[in-house]
């Protein structure tokens, strides 16, 4: 059972070195050992390489979760059937062609290929998906649709929708001290690389799981220098919406 009570929970950093190191910098002042990685630290953005690289030379010792999102599972099983868009293909598709072999290594050898994972942290039972229960790489948990039934978890944690969240949900149980009531607590951390919550800042949340308190956070980045990363080669709406966090 791991002991530690603080975690850092990142998810979606979609290829934006900028990004993760100014919330690797935000987390160096305070005391966190751990790091959750909840999936799709590639595409979108113009630096994979450079983010897997990044990830295993400076957080591979404290890294207790790391699942594929539905990134790293539509790249690495050359499935692109499952985007909402054209734009959305063909930028899988490049960010395929511009895998080295170092980050294709990683992402295939030491990453979850579930999406999901089930772990214990101080005692709580934690779920850890990149969609949801419904389907673990395409479906978000949402507030007014949580797409599955999670009665048997403490925490779940997820990331794919780009939007920030915490919250409980009450299930019926047969639990008369608990006055027939099971808590679970629901966090999403946002967007490290490509928010969507129309705020452009990296996003990420802290989890103290010893007095389940959440806090989301948001940095600053140099917005602007990832975007002049963009060369044409993929649809410019993926640069665009970083300035706009949308």
């Amino acid at each position: 059972m791991i002991k530690l009570s603080k975690y850092a929970i990142l998810s979606d950093i979609h290829g934006n070195l900028f990004a993760l190191k100014e919330v690797i910098n935000d987390l160096s002042n305070r005391d966190i050992e751990s790091v959750i990685l909840l999936g799709d630290l590639i595409d979108y953005g113009m630096q994979s390489n450079e983010v897997v690289a990044f990830i295993k030379e400076n957080l591979s010792s404290k890294i207790i979760c790391n699942i594929w999102g539905n990134h790293e599972n539509a790249i690495l099983t050359e499935d692109f059937n499952h985007f909402s868009s054209k734009r959305g293909v063909e930028s899988a598709k490049f960010t395929a062609s511009q895998l080295n072999e170092d980050a294709e290594s990683y992402l295939n050898n030491e990453l979850i290929h579930d999406g999901k994972y089930k772990f214990k942290l101080d005692g709580k039972d934690v779920l850890a998906i990149h969609g949801s229960l419904n389907d673990s790489y395409w479906k978000s948990i949402f507030p007014d649709n949580l797409n599955g039934d999670y009665s048997g978890y403490d925490i779940v944690l997820s990331g794919h929708s780009h939007y920030p969240h915490c919250f409980q949900k009450f299930y019926e149980v047969d639990n008369p001290e608990m006055r027939n009531k099971k808590a679970v607590l629901f966090i999403n951390p946002g967007s490290v690389g490509q928010p969507r919550n129309h705020n452009p800042n990296a996003q990420y949340a802290i989890l103290d799981s010893e007095n389940m308190a959440v806090e989301l956070k948001a940095v600053k980045y140099p917005v602007e220098k990832a975007m002049d990363l963009y060369d044409g080669q993929i649809d410019e709406f993926y640069q665009k919406r970083l300035r706009n966090g949308i």
